[in-house]
């Protein structure tokens, strides 16, 4: 890391299993977190705005990942900021490259490790609006299926032509006798998506229910994807679009397809965002992260390196040593606490841990 955060100078190496991140509050803990996220994918999972991730006073941060793929070794790196000669410009830019070569996505490329993160602030995934849910079960759908990453973007090309054609026909400029093609293109594009996010929930459903129950989240919590169509094809979907089309008129843009579905976490049948307690959504945010990891090791043969922050605090002894086991069995997971006696084994020589006071990173023992 360089000029990350509260990070001037650091570096950091992870164990082969199980890494403890240590310190007291403010001291970093969350900032090296954010920074692994950050070079594995190109994006914070805290903030959309990347200037708030430049240290104050510094013009460009830097984070750079080294991967040992077996025995053969990558290199990630993303850098925001004035990344060029001279001051800084008025547009910062980002950077981002594998093994030295430039890339536009990062989620693209073959040897990125899939990363899953826990967050205190990720709690808008169940409490936020409901377009946070339908993108992140959109990039759990290219996690498990990366050739059908692309059916979201289509989709998303398809819907703006056909409301730039709806702005055109609200206007006069254009008849709505040339919007039948790019309703039969809307109708395709928004059943394969849909198809995908629901075969996605099935395959989320149960590990989601059985990690709930562990965790000890109280009555029975499902996942339910709610589709605004009800098309069985595209000529229904098509007719779907017709009967709508007075008030897409109205509004000028698209009312009806994927973009407005609904992913719900429920519990007993009731919705968890309105009828749960903070507490409650924090356990089932952790369970649906753990039903992902367990779904990405199965269908991917690849288990997404886990980042967790300040989970312990939430769980009794009896779910702390069961989340420490499950992360222990299987892949690289990091969790982030203030205490190590809330982390069940920390102690283990085969556990890493690092010791963070403002600015600097100790490494204290590392996995054999």
């Amino acid at each position: 890391m360089r000029d990350f955060r509260t990070y001037a100078r650091a570096e950091a190496g992870l164990g082969a299993g199980l890494t403890v991140v240590h310190g007291p509050n403010g001291a970093g803990k969350s900032n090296l977190l954010e920074a692994v996220y950050f070079g594995c994918t190109g994006r914070s999972p805290r903030t959309r705005n990347d200037r708030e991730l430049v240290r104050f006073g510094a013009h460009a941060a830097r984070v750079t990942i080294r991967l040992l793929d077996g025995t053969r070794p990558h290199e990630l790196s993303v850098g925001f900021g004035a990344l060029g000669v001279g001051g800084p410009p008025d547009k910062p830019v980002k950077r981002m490259s594998a093994d030295g070569a430039n890339v536009e996505r990062l989620l693209e490329v073959e040897n990125r490790p899939l990363v899953s993160v826990f967050l205190p602030d990720r709690l808008e995934l169940l409490k936020g609006p409901p377009a946070v849910r339908r993108a992140h079960l959109d990039q759990v759908v290219a996690a498990i299926w990366p050739a059908r990453a692309d059916t979201r973007r289509q989709y998303s090309r398809v819907l703006a032509q056909r409301n730039a054609l709806l702005a055109r026909i609200r206007s006069r400029r254009a008849s709505d006798a040339s919007l039948s093609t790019w309703d039969h293109e809307l109708a395709a594009a928004a059943l394969e998506l849909c198809a995908h996010r629901a075969a996605a929930l099935e395959l989320l459903a149960e590990p989601f229910a059985r990690r709930a129950a562990q965790l000890g989240c109280s009555g029975e919590l499902s996942l339910v994807y709610r589709p605004r169509s009800r098309a069985l094809d595209v000529e229904q979907y098509v007719a779907e679009l017709r009967e709508r089309l007075p008030g897409d008129l109205e509004r000028g843009f698209t009312g009806h397809g994927p973009h407005r579905d609904e992913l719900a976490v429920l519990r007993d049948g009731r919705e968890l965002r309105v009828y749960g307690s903070q507490g409650e959504q924090r356990l089932a945010l952790l369970a649906l992260l753990l039903a992902e990891r367990a779904v990405l090791a199965h269908e991917r043969r690849r288990t997404p390196l886990m980042l967790l922050d300040d989970v312990m605090s939430e769980l009794d002894g009896e779910r702390r040593e069961l989340l420490a086991s499950e992360l222990r069995a299987d892949g690289q997971s990091v969790i982030a606490t203030t205490d190590l006696a809330h982390v069940p084994g920390a102690m283990d020589a085969s556990v890493a841990r690092l010791r963070i006071s403002p600015g600097t990173v100790l490494q204290e023992a590392l996995a054999a």
